[in-house]
């Protein structure tokens, strides 16, 4: 049975606290937003002058002959482009993926360079610790520093006779220290702030990482106190469109995300949980209201995808929370009505119904399809 809502109504002291609440976190989230984008503007052209000057490196090295330095510059240029410090909008695991076989690349070629005696390579070694640990992960990084101080050792304990031998040992040990204390310190700062990072970076939503735990305290919020609450989940149709839409849809998450933080509450709680779905918290609404909410979020959703001559629908589904309702059963019973409002064609809201095991109908408000 739906929890009573009177009391929501009447009482004067949720409201405030609520937006007090809220409102501080929406500061905190917009202060962290700055400080990002701020970050990231100065790495990035930070990323664009090293690119810039590694590839005048290797067209100055080619006619100078020496081709070695000439691939290991461009591959260091490769490195950089593909960096996290120019965020790519489309397919970001290929681009990770290419910078990690070129960082390989890169210790394969001045490893070789060393053991084939190239004396303008040498210099080179002193950075590959950092670069190693500074961008691969920390399930990679070590294990690869290993493999190649270990094949540099080996490669200047067999130039014999060498003067510059010994100048390589030091610096190289030196500078291998400091990339292993600011590997360290990177991952011991990661593990204090993962507690913090609860916003999705491309639409600014809550991550859901902390949705199950964060509509546990809801629930147990609501059961205590007395109020109704609903969770929607929006889904785009991409499936019963055209087959590129997925990627130009993937382009636009940053408008959609700032649409619904547009249209939502401020204690209201979001969530990204897929590429193209969003749960949405609502406290002190019922399943009627909610599905009333959802329509109006669909519609627009779908206006702002055809101003971009998107052709996709947007469905919703709506679940209302019950008595003996947790976590689990909420999520799952918000998905089940979202696949059923699109195996019904999408483009509609559907609510779900604990009342019986038969498909729910539509939602008021709802086109018909």
């Amino acid at each position: 049975m739906p929890i009573d809502s009177q009391w929501f109504r009447a009482s004067p002291l949720l409201p405030p606290l609520a937006v007090r609440t809220s409102h501080h976190q929406y500061h905190s989230r917009k202060d962290d937003t700055m400080a990002q984008q701020a970050e990231r503007f100065v790495l990035s052209r930070l990323a664009w002058l090293g690119s810039l000057a590694l590839l005048a490196l290797a067209v100055v090295s080619l006619p100078l002959g020496n081709p070695v330095a000439a691939l290991a510059a461009l591959i260091a240029a490769g490195i950089v482009w593909t960096s996290p410090a120019l965020p790519k909008q489309r397919h970001p695991r290929l681009w990770q993926l290419t910078n990690q076989m070129l960082v390989l690349g890169l210790a394969l070629v001045l490893v070789i360079a060393l053991w084939l005696g190239i004396d303008a390579m040498r210099y080179w070694l002193f950075a590959l610790p950092l670069i190693i640990l500074g961008l691969l992960p920390p399930r990679l990084g070590p294990a690869l520093t290993i493999v190649s101080l270990t094949l540099i050792f080996l490669g200047v304990t067999s130039l014999v006779g060498d003067p510059q031998r010994h100048q390589i040992i030091s610096p190289l040990a030196l500078t291998t220290a400091l990339a292993g204390l600011f590997f360290l310190l990177r991952e011991h700062k990661a593990r204090q702030l993962a507690p913090l990072r609860r916003s999705d970076e491309l639409t600014q939503s809550a991550s859901r990482e902390y949705l199950s735990a964060d509509l546990y305290k809801e629930i147990q919020r609501s059961e205590r106190e007395g109020l109704d609450m609903s969770v929607v989940l929006l889904g785009l149709d991409a499936h019963l469109s055209e087959p590129d839409a997925d990627t130009d849809i993937q382009a636009l998450l940053p408008r959609i995300g700032r649409y619904l933080h547009s249209r939502l509450r401020d204690f209201d709680t979001w969530y990204r949980v897929a590429d193209l779905q969003f749960l949405i918290i609502l406290p002190g609404i019922a399943t009627a209201g909610a599905s009333k909410r959802a329509e109006q979020i669909r519609l627009g959703l779908t206006a702002l995808l055809e101003s971009y001559n998107l052709e996709v629908t947007v469905s919703a589904g709506v679940a209302g929370l019950n008595i003996g309702d947790d976590a689990d059963t909420l999520q799952q019973s918000v998905a089940s009505a979202l696949q059923s409002a699109q195996k019904k064609g999408g483009n509609r809201v559907q609510s779900w119904s604990t009342w019986s095991h038969t498909p729910p109908g539509d939602a008021q408000g709802s086109p018909a399809t």
